[in-house]
């Protein structure tokens, strides 16, 4: 199963996401006026969640009058409304789960958005965070394979938190062996495939990849 989860970043950076395929039982969830974004899109979402604060009042009353399952909470909270929404889908325990709408916009949002990531680590379900020029994935130590994929030209890795130790790139333009990233530091942005595949390992640390093209 495939969650999507659609928050209400600017418009303009959401990929055309009705054009995703999708299958039996994949979910299509709204978070705030990300819910009134997906009705405009001719998606009609399973689930809402939010405070609902960003919409007007008649843009609500669309929302209310559907046939969403609406999970509304009050605006002064301990939680964004992406949390809440990022915690009921890691409980379904889904394949995946690809956010959209959680870039642009405030600053604050789309930093905590990302960090989010963090939350999903230890977990089975590989989350993405996605608009029109960026996939962002977090990765515990451990070999991967990673494939090239349009219309991603440039592959980053940065150091989530402390340092990353023994950080080894094959296949991409500028190689690495056994070498650390450090917080801060710009050692592997903007590298390349230079093949249809590469790998990259490293054995401790957290790192946060980007997928990006311009």
């Amino acid at each position: 199963m495939k969650i999507r989860i659609v928050a209400g970043g600017p418009d303009h950076l959401i990929p055309e996401i009705e054009n995703d395929k999708t299958s039996t039982g994949d979910l299509w969830i709204g978070v705030d006026r990300g819910t009134f974004f997906l009705l405009e899109k001719g998606i009609m979402p399973e689930y809402a969640f939010g405070d609902f604060d960003s919409i007007s009042v008649a843009e609500k009353e669309i929302i209310l009058k559907s046939d969403i399952i609406i999970n509304q909470y009050q605006t002064e909270k301990d939680e964004t409304d992406m949390e809440l929404a990022l915690q009921w889908a890691m409980d379904q325990n889904p394949e995946e789960i690809l956010l959209f709408g959680a870039t642009g916009g405030r600053l604050d949002h789309e930093m905590m958005n990302i960090q989010l990531l963090y939350r999903t680590i230890s977990s089975n379900t590989e989350v993405k965070v996605i608009d029109k020029k960026n996939e962002i994935s977090i990765k515990p130590p451990g070999t991967y394979t990673i494939e090239k994929e349009e219309p991603y030209s440039y592959i980053s890795f940065l150091a989530f938190q402390g340092e990353v130790k023994g950080i080894t790139l094959t296949g991409f333009k500028y190689p690495l062996e056994k070498a650390s990233l450090m917080m801060g530091s710009s050692l592997c942005i903007s590298n390349e495939l230079v093949n249809k595949s590469g790998t990259y390992s490293f054995d401790s640390g957290i790192i946060l990849m980007v997928k990006s093209h311009d």
